[in-house]
């Protein structure tokens, strides 16, 4: 039997022109992912993606080279608009949107959709010494 290599050729895609921009931002990491107007990734980059390593990966710097990577992408395939979508406590939260808009897509609207407890989990017992 002769074994043959699949070869899958990459589809030129075109996307429409609005859809919407996820920036997650913890401590160790910021993630920004841009998607259709349905919610489907398009481009994503992540600081640890970038070769940021250690504390390096939750900066402001960090984050806006993970979004210019990201917006590069995602322009090339026709992404023009973007709402975005804000999550976590992390440090590059404002830079990642400011770096989308400086790459040519327009940002309409920021969102926060950090989650909040609403009591929060059982704190640890009271320590003795």
């Amino acid at each position: 039997m002769a074994k043959t290599k699949a070869t899958s050729k990459k589809r030129n895609v075109r996307v429409d022109a609005i859809g919407q921009l996820h920036v997650h931002s913890s401590f160790n990491n910021i993630i920004v992912s841009l998607a259709n107007g349905e919610g489907q990734v398009i481009s994503w980059s992540s600081a640890g993606k970038m070769g940021f390593r250690g504390s390096k990966k939750n900066t402001p710097y960090a984050a806006q080279m993970a979004a210019e990577d990201c917006a590069k992408v995602a322009y090339g395939l026709g992404l023009r608009k973007v709402k975005a979508y804000v999550k976590g406590p992390g440090n590059g939260r404002e830079s990642a949107i400011r770096a989308i808009h400086g790459a040519g897509i327009e940002v309409t609207e920021i969102v926060d959709v950090t989650p909040l407890p609403h009591n929060g989990c059982r704190p640890p017992k009271r320590r003795r010494v």
